[in-house]
């Protein structure tokens, strides 16, 4: 078992890749947990429909258990807002927990955690982002 941090460095890729990963390793039936700054109103109520909501001083955490609604939201949205931000995703964190992993994308997916991934998914991984060319700056922990 081994981990796996991204960070992406290069603002104009597509999340063709984002996409191939979170296909990867998330699954309907896992627990996932999702961080928005409280004034994402629009996030935090289409999040709301998948999970329980609850507010601490900055971000509301929306936890529950991924549907198929919720993943095929994850793997077709393409959010307009990229003012500051080359989004992967409308949400700032997701985590999600399964048999395979825990997984965790960041900074509306513009940094990607993985723990406790199996040395077959660590070659999925770099072969997904091995194809991006410079666009990331990956350190991987193979125990």
């Amino acid at each position: 078992m081994g981990g796996i941090s991204l960070q992406m460095i290069d603002n104009r890729i597509s999340s063709d890749w984002w996409r191939k990963i979170v296909e990867h390793f998330v699954n309907v039936g896992d627990a996932f947990e999702i961080r928005c700054w409280k004034e994402e109103l629009d996030e935090i109520r289409q999040a709301s429909l998948c999970g329980n909501p609850t507010e601490d001083r900055n971000e509301v955490s929306v936890k529950g258990v991924v549907t198929s609604e919720l993943l095929a939201e994850l793997l077709s949205d393409e959010p307009s807002d990229k003012s500051i931000y080359n989004k992967m995703t409308k949400y700032f964190t997701i985590n999600v927990e399964n048999e395979k992993c825990f997984f965790c994308s960041a900074h509306y997916g513009t940094e990607m955690y993985l723990e406790r991934v199996s040395d077959e998914d660590i070659l999925f991984f770099e072969s997904v982002v091995n194809q991006y060319d410079d666009c990331f700056s990956v350190s991987i922990d193979k125990e």
